[in-house]
């Protein structure tokens, strides 16, 4: 029998044997694995290929095909036909609508069957809501396979319809009655269908002309030719305009040279950060998982001290405990890639239910079998320190049970300076990049991990350093914090992981605060906070938004309503008038938001009051400002542009007042300023002083009057904890949580006959909990502190490039930014985690003891 046969033969017995420390093992280094499996699987499955897509796309036909604009320009196209682009071209051509006929004529033998594909609302129980809207034949065998029915029959009247799924979700019942458009046309529900790459989209299938009156929506085509079309056919037709999904080309081994797409590699920044991370993960696997190996070794000494008296090499040793971080470094990976891919395979379609694109399970096992690689790499290098330690203690002293320094590694004198001149090179490298990277966060992210690295080298150090307080405390403490030093080896290894866990969300917590506090400094709101605009986003004529208007008040009775204007040139054509400023971070004038044009009404609703002198002024067509700096030698200058006319500049006096809200911005100009300079108004724009409990419903609701309006809410600055950071720190509690009892569960083990002893001469049960729980506390409090001063200083600089540019509608990025720490959950982490580490060792401590024969 080979050494590492025998090696691994008894580093599966004595994981069989200690079920829950290799159970422990297995799910700190199988958890990242599990993570980045279901990642990886997750995303190339909720990944739609053009080959996985061909049957919802092209049904049974030979190619789709899409009229882009009106055939006057030609495009290229990638192989799919999904990504496209227009080509310049310098004859001159005709603008000419795609049709049916005219495509026909272009593909002689081709039978043609026109789809049409849109957005249309439809009246649901909570109100109007924006569906997909599929017309066409989708019983002409041409279409088999575009949808697929799952109950009933497609259209076969006008007045019938099909739904997907998840309409019938919403409530959409078969063999009832849905009201379509913002007519409430009735259509019976006969069939239910799915995309099956797309589970969650909520749409109609209906026959053509069934609900779409307006004739100038072009319609793509499904095409079944005499011959398939090749990818010298598809550049023909995208000469005349056409983007062409062609089966053939789709099909295809190799993908057509000449297409203008190539397959995109990672870039040089992605690499940085996937190395990035995986080292990250490494090392706090490693820092996790190494006390558990460590607890392992303390319980089997005399089981390799025999092996050692019997011949056994100090090779041989080490090889035995590397082969505990390959048995169950397999297992980790054995159990976690399964398992990842398992999840990845149920969460998607619950995903996909949200509107996300379905493709079948896709494994990309190139990635998968890195991550594997990973697991196995994570658990050997685990073991490095145990299997050190156990080539080093002394057979002699463990067979004749005494404790003594059985194999700890002593911090040399060298390595402090290592540590330090590593977080000494990272802060230099962090501090660089904070000023130089323009808002990139790489950089210094990787010139952080430069200094955990560093912090991870002094952690003995400062371990021993922190002992010097133990004369200064209780008895139980003070025994702990000695046995802390003695092996810190051990204690750095969990207080290192507790310091890398909290670094990394103190630093992701002060940078999205301080984003978030930059923001909420720079932030100035166009009307007042709890008000909504109702606005025309196309041309629109006066009877449409007389309707609108209409069925605002009517679904607002007794709500403040004020008209705002539109500008209009001579021929009838919108205009819009924007405000110039320069500002100081501009290197040119910024057109930053559009001026507000009305009477007195809109002004009082604008300051929330009535203000008599900024009314006067209004009236005598003076602009009235809510923000000085908008100002230029007390005129207010605005730019008129608008299709088909010159840019206009206007210079109109301006007063200034407070708007509702004291950090207001925005102006109001009377119309007859405009009128003089030769405009036209009409009232397109409803101010309301209503803030919906339900925006995307009331969105929906007014766009069903008239698809050509929409409703923006001024919901003020949103103050609330990013998800991302509060995950950050529930992760980093669970992980320094899962380090410290790591630890002390080995550090139980190791004083189990000092314990016994103290017990012995009389000391109380609970003296024995205490020494426990202080262990715990001493190793969770020390990486906690670290951490938090490493962290601080990443995330300061991590916040710097952010929040030196974050700007809101043309502030300045200059203004000084605004650093703040989320006192609550660092107060959680660096407090709380302590705390709690400390409660739950002493409540599960052993308290019983069993005396024991010490030997000299």
């Amino acid at each position: 029998m080979s050494a590492l046969t025998a090696a691994l033969r008894l580093s599966r017995r004595d994981a069989r044997r200690f079920k829950g420390r290799s159970a422990l093992i297995v799910v700190m280094i199988g958890l990242p694995v599990v993570v980045f499996t279901a990642l990886f699987t997750g995303y190339r499955t909720l990944e739609v290929s053009p080959l996985e897509g061909l049957t919802t796309q092209l049904g049974a036909a030979d190619a789709r095909i899409f009229p882009v604009g009106s055939g006057a320009t030609p495009i290229r196209q990638d192989s799919s036909g999904n990504i496209w682009e227009l080509r310049s071209d310098p004859g001159p051509r005709e603008p000419r609508p795609w049709t049916t006929d005219r495509l026909r004529a272009s593909l002689p033998g081709a039978r043609l069957l026109p789809l049409w594909s849109t957005e249309v609302e439809a009246r649901l129980a909570g109100g109007y809501d924006r569906l997909r809207l599929l017309e066409g034949d989708l019983r002409d065998p041409i279409a088999r396979g575009v949808r697929r029915l799952t109950q009933g029959r497609f259209a076969a009247t006008q007045d019938e319809i099909a739904i997907t799924p998840a309409l019938a979700d919403a409530g959409v019942r078969m063999g009832e009655v849905l009201k379509v458009t913002r007519w409430d046309r009735p259509r019976k529900v006969v069939g239910i269908a799915v995309d099956p790459n797309r589970p969650g989209e909520m749409e109609i299938i209906a026959l053509p002309g069934s609900i779409l009156k307006d004739e100038s929506l072009a319609p793509s085509w499904l095409a079944d030719t005499p011959a398939a079309l090749q990818w010298d056919d598809v550049r023909r037709l995208n000469a005349v305009g056409l983007r062409v999904a062609s089966r053939a080309v789709i099909e295809a081994p190799e993908p057509p040279r000449d297409s203008f797409l190539r397959t995109e590699r990672l870039d040089r920044e992605a690499l940085l950060w996937i190395a990035t991370i995986v080292i990250l993960v490494v090392m706090e696997t490693v820092l996790l998982a190494g006390p558990a190996f460590a607890v392992g070794l303390r319980r089997r000494r005399r089981e390799l001290a025999m092996i050692a008296a019997q011949g056994g090499s100090a090779a041989h040793l080490r090889a035995i405990v590397l082969a505990d971080g390959l048995v169950l470094g397999g297992a980790a990976v054995l159990l976690g890639v399964p398992l990842g891919i398992g999840g990845a395979w149920l969460a998607a379609p619950i995903i996909a239910r949200w509107g996300t694109p379905l493709g079948p399970l896709d494994v990309p096992w190139g990635q998968v079998l890195g991550v594997a690689a990973l697991g196995l790499v994570s658990g050997l290098v685990a073991a490095v320190v145990p299997a050190v330690q156990a080539a080093r203690q002394s057979p002699a002293q463990v067979l004749a049970g005494r404790e003594g320094e059985v194999g700890e590694i002593r911090a040399s004198g060298g390595r402090p300076v290592l540590g330090l001149v590593l977080v000494l090179l990272g802060l230099g490298a962090t501090a660089a990049g904070m000023f130089l990277s323009r808002g990139n966060t790489l950089p210094i992210v990787m010139a952080s991990v430069m200094v955990v690295l560093g912090l991870v080298a002094l952690m003995p150090w400062l371990v021993r350093f922190l002992g010097r307080l133990a004369p200064r405390l209780p008895l139980p403490a003070r025994l702990s914090v000695r046995d802390a030093v003695r092996h810190r080896v051990r204690t750095a290894s969990a207080a290192a992981a507790v310091m890398a866990a909290t670094m990394a969300a103190v630093a992701m917590g002060v940078a999205a605060a301080s984003e978030n506090a930059t923001s909420e400094a720079r932030y100035r709101p166009h009307m007042p906070v709890g008000s909504t605009r109702v606005i025309a986003t196309s041309p629109i004529d006066d009877a449409a938004w007389a309707r609108v208007r209409d069925a605002v008040r009517l679904r607002l009775p007794g709500v403040d309503v004020a008209a705002g204007q539109r500008l209009r040139d001579a021929k009838g054509r919108d205009a819009s008038a924007m405000i110039v400023n320069v500002a100081p971070g501009c290197p040119h004038e910024c057109s930053i938001e559009e001026v507000m044009i009305g009477d007195t009404r809109l002004l009082a609703f604008q300051q929330g009051r009535r203000d008599d002198r900024a009314a006067a002024a209004l009236a005598q067509g003076k602009a009235v400002v809510f923000d000085r700096t908008l100002l230029r030698e007390g005129m207010l200058v605005v730019e008129v542009d608008g299709e088909g006319q010159d840019r206009r500049r206007l210079r109109i006096p301006a007063v200034t007042a407070q708007g509702a809200d004291p950090r207001q911005r925005g102006a109001v100009v009377s119309p007859t300023v405009f009128t003089r300079a030769g405009y036209t108004t009409a009232e397109q724009e409803l101010y309301v002083r209503y803030r919906p409990a339900d925006w995307d419903q009331f969105e929906r609701d007014i766009s069903a009057v008239d698809r050509r309006t929409t409703s923006v809410t001024e919901f003020g600055r949103d103050r609330g904890v990013d998800p991302m950071t509060l995950a950050a720190f529930g992760l980093a509690l669970v992980l320094g949580l899962g380090g410290t009892l790591a630890a002390t569960g080995l550090a139980a083990a190791d004083m189990r006959r000092d314990l016994d002893t103290l017990s012995a001469v009389g000391a109380a049960r609970r003296t024995r909990r205490l020494v426990v729980t202080a262990q715990a506390g001493f190793v969770a409090g020390a990486g906690a502190l670290v951490g938090l001063v490493g962290g601080l200083a990443v995330g300061v600089a991590l916040a710097f490039p952010v929040v030196r540019t974050i700007g809101s509608d043309g502030e300045s990025p200059t203004d000084s930014p605004v650093f703040a720490v989320p006192w609550l959950p660092v107060a959680a982490i660096v407090l709380g985690l302590p705390l709690l580490a400390a409660l739950v060792a002493g409540v599960f401590t052993r308290t019983r003891w069993t005396p024991a024969r010490r030997l000299a």
